[in-house]
């Protein structure tokens, strides 16, 4: 008679046994830099998230060499807005003089560097492509996000992440890319991008609630698991090199079947609604906040992805140290 119990019965077995691992290097820590000077902006809807200018950055970049987190995914929020984006685009741009920044810094200049590709912290509507008459405008806005990719590679990005959901964009930005220069710059696409309810304390902390409808247009609908199939396929025909699945907890079926059907690293992003749930109920008392992260995360791993964005990561990489 099989027990399965005797593969449980100490902690060293258990150990041995173990089928999924979560590590340090797989975490991805995302950052909200912000134009201005000696800013420090608590994120009230993200415990323990901050909004931070160029001069008090370091403060985090620290702590996140210390955790020893290997990458990072750079939000930018500037001060000026306009209908085209501009911001995202421009040569001396938030993120752009983010990257520089921690390029120049001996101590950061290992440290993996990933660009967000989108026009909604920097456009006037909250949109992420060009709007007229109402309307989210797909092929006029490509050009606009492979130039914003561009600029972020010529600053020193290590990766560029387009999360526009824009059909075709990969493959318009893997062009340009390639004309500049740019060949062994990869692209890591948000491919399966819900239109979500779990985005709402990002758009806090990023500044880029849309100012009128909402993203159903361009981004995926909830219900909809197959049609995911085939924008990652499109994507990994224009030439993505990881996919990312955004969100995470309620949609472990997609990052499942991206697994099974493709041979290509999949990124889980654990969302700020996510992040912001458990947190809540960890103030609360309601739970055990590290065995709850550490539990989610390793489930995301179970799920089949390869890397995990997620603002859990320098609790999670010390927790793994202590371990």
């Amino acid at each position: 008679m099989e027990r399965l119990r005797k593969l449980r019965a100490t902690p060293v077995i258990r150990k041995m046994v173990r089928e999924n691992h979560l590590r340090t290097e797989e975490l991805i820590y995302p950052i909200f830099v912000i134009e201005g000077q000696n800013i420090c902006n608590p994120v009230d809807s993200m415990p323990g998230i901050c909004q931070y200018s160029l001069d008090r950055l370091p403060e985090e970049l620290d702590r996140v060499m210390e955790a020893k987190i290997s990458s990072v995914l750079l939000f930018g929020i500037p001060l000026h807005k306009d209908e085209v984006g501009s911001g995202a685009y421009h040569e001396n741009g938030i993120v752009q003089s983010a990257i520089r920044y921690i390029k120049s810094k001996e101590k950061y200049r290992d440290l993996v560097v990933i660009a967000d590709v989108c026009l909604c912290e920097y456009t006037s509507h909250g949109h992420c492509g060009l709007v007229r008459n109402g309307v989210i405008l797909n092929d006029e806005t490509l050009p606009l996000l492979a130039k914003t990719a561009v600029s972020y590679a010529k600053a020193g990005a290590d990766m560029v992440a387009p999360s526009d959901m824009m059909d075709k964009r990969v493959g318009a930005i893997r062009e340009a890319l390639d004309r500049s220069g740019f060949l062994s710059v990869p692209i890591m696409a948000y491919s399966a991008k819900f239109a979500s309810a779990f985005y709402g304390p990002f758009r806090d902390a990023a500044h880029s609630a849309p100012g009128f409808g909402d993203r159903k247009t361009y981004q995926m609908d909830p219900a909809n698991g197959r049609e995911a199939m085939r924008e990652v396929e499109e994507d990994i025909l224009e030439g993505a090199d990881f996919i990312i699945a955004k969100p995470a907890m309620a949609y472990m079926d997609i990052i499942r079947n991206i697994h099974t059907d493709y041979n290509i690293p999949i990124v889980a992003y654990n969302v700020s609604g996510e992040y912001s749930m458990v947190k809540a109920a960890a103030l609360n008392g309601w739970i055990e906040e590290k065995k709850v992260v550490m539990e989610l995360l390793i489930g995301l791993k179970r799920a089949g992805a390869k890397m995990i964005i997620t603002y859990h990561a320098l609790d999670a990489a010390r927790w793994l140290e202590e371990e």
